[in-house]
């Protein structure tokens, strides 16, 4: 398993955003979609602000692998349900990053409502 460097972390982790983008069947990749993304330890994690069902979500979950962009980083990625220990985490670093935004905005990825959609981001080499 691949693993992100310390720039790779320091540099998609302080982004403001992320440019995500999920694989089709063929492998192509569909188009990038900007969303927030967070730095929890040494993993990165993405929530759909707007339930399971928002698209670039249900196409990351069903085809497990992409390609994303922030902080001068440019990787394949693949798209891991993560453990459940980590949201509590998850949701600090959401705080930490956008609670400037207000709790509005904000209250659309923290929470029990969101657990279910948080992808851990992992590196893949390819």
């Amino acid at each position: 398993m691949a693993t992100w460097t310390t720039e790779e972390l320091d540099g998609v982790g302080s982004a403001e955003e992320l440019q995500i983008a999920s694989r089709r069947a063929d492998g192509s990749l569909r188009p990038f979609v900007t969303i927030w993304v967070v730095r929890a330890g040494d993993e990165l994690y993405v929530r759909s602000a707007y339930g399971p069902g928002n698209p670039w979500f249900r196409r990351a979950q069903a085809s497990g692998t992409g390609r994303i962009r922030a902080g001068g980083v440019e990787r394949d990625v693949a798209f891991v349900e993560p453990p459940a220990d980590v949201h509590e985490a998850v949701d600090a670093a959401y705080h930490a990053k956008y609670d400037r935004y207000g709790p509005k905005i904000v209250g659309t990825v923290v929470g029990p409502k969101v657990v279910a959609t948080t992808l851990r981001l992992e590196p893949v080499t390819g």
